[in-house]
């Protein structure tokens, strides 16, 4: 049967390789040629072109094989294991380069050789893989070992996401575009393998890529479970932000140009009848989100703690299924697992009021890295508006960089999820699309009474507040800090007059530039933060 995804697929990979090669070349032979992999260095440069040249060497023997021209298999074998090793070296030299740069300040060099690398490394592991060789045999290396074609399959993904992630998928001729069809191919490819192979593995993978809420196929979302609404806690609201219903983007206008400056402002169902995240394509639905994210195979990045500025706080790299189970929803696995996750860090010791760790998908591209989920969203019309020049500058009076387009961020955690007080570069919208989460503010000309920490191991924390308001207002426990401390910075913080809100699925908030918030996930909650000036 004729398998037109997988060979789709394959094409993509020799494509890639061949573009490698000869952009790896041109550098060499015009001393550049406009190559940002020419400032990683010739040597480098020279390497990674003979990567490239290796890996479309073992896509010619794959198709010598397949037309009936035999090739020496132990020595090709050999031949891929040491390419194998010469670009996880690559990625290993080009990744030790991050740390000697602020991320802004990276040269887009190293993160090119980083995804080129990466990108190299899938196109091998997909033709040593099911989904690339089934017809030379090296299929058979699944050899009806269920877990063997699953740890393939996560290994792919894991390569390209780590790309992504890591270094932006930075590239002109390849980057996010080449990955983001690369991962449309490998699902589809997934899909359709399983009409013909027999094992159970290849049935549960396409299994999982397909969304069964219903009777009636996608779109019939009646019967799919969803996260629970549970609070274990509801702080009080004792100053109500301003509510009003979604205003047109004129009236926005007007607001933001009213004398003395905008306050943050409350848009109720300004997003739940027109975004498919809330209608038809529901984020409240685990089932949905795993078969969104190649079930729950993608990688992201999630915190480890209560608060980033909390002792013990990590950051760890996970599956997005593996964050479901382990984070948001123990029913999704059929194992539960223990209360203490060995897979935890061990100084990771924050909890949740049920004893449980704490994880955050937290202030992540994830709908760039995903556009499988961007799809689900709309940019607020809000975001196009002006705000006056009086409204755009930051606390330490320097104006932030111009945006092109929103930044967009994923916030996506369990109950007790805490972004401490702090402030933005930018204009914010935020949109609250599963869940409820409490939000306090503080006019930015407070500033000086907000206790900001300024600069940490290094680390610049000037935008944050040394005041935890959870443990100001007794809702948390004060952590080494002895009690007359604690209660003198009680009385001084309940002096300065603030606003807040408990955000509901649909509701947007606009924050103004400058001003401090304190946002608290009281269910399973689900946000998207639009930044903009």
């Amino acid at each position: 049967m004729a398998a037109p995804h997988r060979e789709q697929l394959i094409r993509h990979c020799i494509g890639a390789a061949n573009s490698i090669h000869d952009e790896c070349t041109l550098s060499s032979t015009t001393g550049g040629g406009g190559s940002p992999l020419a400032a990683c260095g010739q040597a480098l440069v020279d390497l990674l072109s003979r990567q490239a040249h290796s890996v479309c060497s073992s896509y010619r023997n794959h198709e010598s094989a397949t037309a009936g021209s035999p090739t020496p298999a132990e020595a090709e074998a050999k031949a891929e294991v040491l390419t194998m090793k010469r670009l996880e070296d690559l990625a290993s030299i080009a990744y030790a380069k991050f740390y000697a740069f602020l991320y802004k300040d990276l040269p887009v060099c190293w993160r090119q050789l980083y995804t080129d690398a990466r990108i190299l490394k899938f196109c091998l592991l997909v033709l040593r893989s099911p989904y690339g060789a089934a017809d030379r045999g090296i299929a058979a290396n699944d050899n009806g070992n269920d877990d063997g074609e699953e740890a393939t399959l996560c290994e792919l993904i894991k390569t390209l996401d780590l790309a992504l992630i890591l270094a932006g998928a930075a590239g002109e001729l390849r980057g996010r575009g080449w990955i983001d069809t690369a991962l449309d191919l490998l699902r589809l490819t997934c899909i359709e393998r399983a009409a013909t192979a027999p094992t159970k593995s290849a049935q549960a993978i396409a299994a999982s890529l397909q969304y069964r809420a219903g009777t009636t196929g996608e779109g019939d979302y009646a019967d799919a479970k969803v996260f629970s609404t549970d609070e274990p806690f509801t702080p009080p609201v004792k100053h109500p932000i301003r509510r009003v219903p979604a205003p047109s983007m004129e009236d926005f206008q007007t607001y933001l140009d009213r004398a003395g400056g905008a306050q943050p402002l409350v848009m109720r169902g300004a997003i739940g009848g027109s975004w498919p995240a809330l209608t038809t394509r529901r984020w409240d639905q685990p089932s949905y989100l795993l078969s969104r994210t190649f079930g729950g195979r993608r990688l992201v990045p999630v915190e480890v703690g209560r608060s980033y500025v909390d002792e013990g706080w990590g950051q760890r790299l996970v599956t997005f299924g593996s964050f479901l189970r382990e984070y948001i929803d123990p029913s999704l696995s059929p194992t539960p697992p223990p209360p203490t996750s060995t897979s935890l860090p061990p100084e990771a010791n924050a909890t949740t009021t049920a004893g449980k760790p704490i994880a955050y998908l937290a202030q992540h591209p994830l709908l760039t890295q995903l556009p499988s989920l961007r799809a689900d969203i709309l940019l607020p019309d809000y975001c196009y508006t002006s705000p006056p020049a009086s409204l755009t500058s930051t606390d330490n009076g320097e104006d932030p960089a111009p945006l092109d387009e929103p930044l967009l961020n994923a916030w996506f955690g369990p109950p007790g999820t805490i972004t401490p007080l702090h402030t933005d570069p930018y204009h914010n919208v935020l949109a609250q699309v599963v869940g409820r989460k409490y939000v306090r503010l503080y006019s930015a000309a407070e500033t000086p009474r907000m206790a900001a920490r300024g600069r940490e191991g290094g680390v610049e924390m000037g935008n944050t507040s040394l005041v935890d308001v959870g443990v100001v207002e007794g809702w948390d426990a004060a952590e080494d800090e002895d009690d007359d401390k604690q209660e003198q910075r009680r009385r001084q913080f309940a002096e300065i007059p603030f606003m807040d809100s408990i955000l509901e699925p649909g509701d947007l908030l606009y924050i103004p530039v400058g001003w401090w918030h304190y946002v608290r996930g009281l269910s399973v909650s689900f946000s998207v933060s639009f930044w903009w000036n």
